[in-house]
């Protein structure tokens, strides 16, 4: 290697440097600790003792609440990040069509994602009261009185509802991208008589390609790490203050409905203290996020390529 070379790389790895030492320590460190500790009983008061598999035995046959806590995250991510994405994309487009009070409405709409999570969780569940709540004083009138965060079966739609309230934030972006697509282009395909979806399907949405797949991919991210809003609604619906880890947790309630994985990990990390088994249920967490986003990241171009011919 020519002098100048070996130069110019130390000058690079010299700016690379704080960047990859603070990776190392923040996240190469913590992540391998978690790993090791995955395979052994650890309750931060005494040193962890290697277990073999038996964390993961448990985790995989014998942990009562992993698959409940594993469904209802799932349904997060088919149900909710979809209808979150669609509902951003239907707002940011009609915010782009409109002509007047348009900076007015883009406020309106982008103001409940400024609110902290705990405290527009907790508004939204008061609405939803299923006595006291304006949402179903108006519905009562036709003769409907859901249970929302009262009940099982409504528990997780009202998540549902609770993420359109602050869709804000992806809207926004949404929004930035779609006025950066150009008109030229849909004013040719009007002019060759395409109608408004093929223009949405075939323009639109090849343009906006890397926005979807930031949408998608940091919705499935924050579903699956969903611990803020169920957990705060289940403690709000239940008349507690606060929301515990221990034998009295209102995390999941009603009826582990609203429980995630994010919530079980952390149950059993400082409820249970078993930080051994919550390692394990980390690097899982992990592992599938990684795969799910290699997934997405080799799969959308290939889609996003195909809807543009």
């Amino acid at each position: 290697m020519r002098p100048t070379t070996r130069r110019r790389g130390l000058v690079a790895l010299a700016f690379l440097g704080p960047a990859l030492l603070g990776m190392a320590v923040f996240f190469v460190y913590p992540l391998a600790m978690t790993v090791y500790y995955s395979f052994t009983t650890f309750n931060i008061l005494s040193s962890p003792k290697w277990n073999d598999f038996a964390n993961w035995k448990y985790l995989v046959g014998q942990d009562p609440l992993i698959v409940t806590a594993a469904v209802n995250t799932l349904w997060l991510i088919v149900i909710l990040v979809p209808i979150k994405i669609l509902g951003a994309l239907l707002v940011a487009w009609a915010l782009t069509r409109a002509r007047h009070a348009s900076g007015v409405l883009r406020t309106i709409f982008y103001l409940p994602a400024l609110i902290p999570p705990v405290a527009s969780t907790i508004a939204f569940v008061f609405v939803l009261n299923p006595s006291t709540g304006p949402v179903n004083q108006m519905l009562s009138l036709i003769g409907l009185r859901p249970g929302w965060f009262t009940d099982p079966a409504w528990s997780k739609p009202s998540l549902v509802g609770l993420s359109l309230w602050v869709l804000g934030d992806i809207m926004v972006i949404f929004l930035a991208a779609l006025l950066d697509v150009p008109t030229e282009q849909l004013e040719a395909a009007e002019l060759d008589g395409a109608g408004g979806i093929a223009r949405f399907w075939h323009i639109i949405v090849p343009a906006i390609r890397p926005v979807l797949l930031f949408a998608l991919v940091t919705g499935i991210i924050n579903a699956m790490q969903m611990f803020t809003e169920p957990a705060v609604a289940s403690g709000t619906a239940m008349g507690k203050a606060t929301v515990g880890a221990g034998s009295s947790t209102t995390l999941g309630w009603p009826s582990n409905s609203t429980l995630t994985y994010g919530q079980l990990l952390y149950q059993r990390a400082f409820g249970s203290n078993l930080m051994g088994y919550a390692s394990a249920m980390a690097v899982v967490m992990f592992v599938v996020t990684g795969l799910v986003m290699i997934f997405l990241l080799r799969r959308f171009s290939g889609f996003t390529a195909e809807v543009a011919r």
